[in-house]
C-alpha cells in the first residue's frame, strides 16, 4: 500500500473556496483504480493533512497525473497555499485492533 501525506497552510481568506475544490478532489480520486481511502483534517493551528491511500505506486501516480488533479495541484501552488509539504510512503507492516463491544454499537 502508498500513503500519501499531504500537509498544507492555506493563505487567508480562502478556507471555504478550498474546501469545495477539496470536495471535487475526493470524490474524482474515489474514482481511480487502486484508491483505497482518504481523510482530511484541519489542525487547531490551521495545517490541514490529508491523508491518501492507494494499492499501489501506479494507482497513486495515475492519480497525480489526472489531468483534473493536475489543474487543482496548480491552483494549490497558484492561488490557495502559502506553503506544503508531500510525503509518498509505502506500507512498510500494519496492524489494527477494534474492540468488541464496538462491533455491537
Amino acid at each position: 500500500m502508498i500513503v500519501t501525506v499531504f500537509r498544507s497552510r492555506l493563505r487567508p481568506g480562502l478556507r471555504d473556496e478550498y474546501v469545495a475544490l477539496v470536495a471535487r478532489m475526493a470524490e474524482l480520486a474515489a474514482t481511480m483504480p487502486g484508491y483505497i481511502s482518504h481523510k482530511g483534517f484541519f489542525a487547531e493551528d490551521g495545517e490541514r493533512v490529508t491523508i491518501v491511500e492507494f494499492e499501489s505506486e501506479e494507482g497513486m501516480r495515475a492519480w497525480r497525473m489526472h489531468p483534473e488533479h493536475r489543474a487543482a495541484q496548480r491552483k494549490g501552488r497558484e492561488i490557495y497555499y502559502s506553503e506544503y509539504h508531500l510525503q509518498i510512503c509505502e506500507v512498510v507492516r500494519e496492524n489494527s485492533f477494534k474492540h468488541e463491544d464496538e462491533e455491537a454499537a
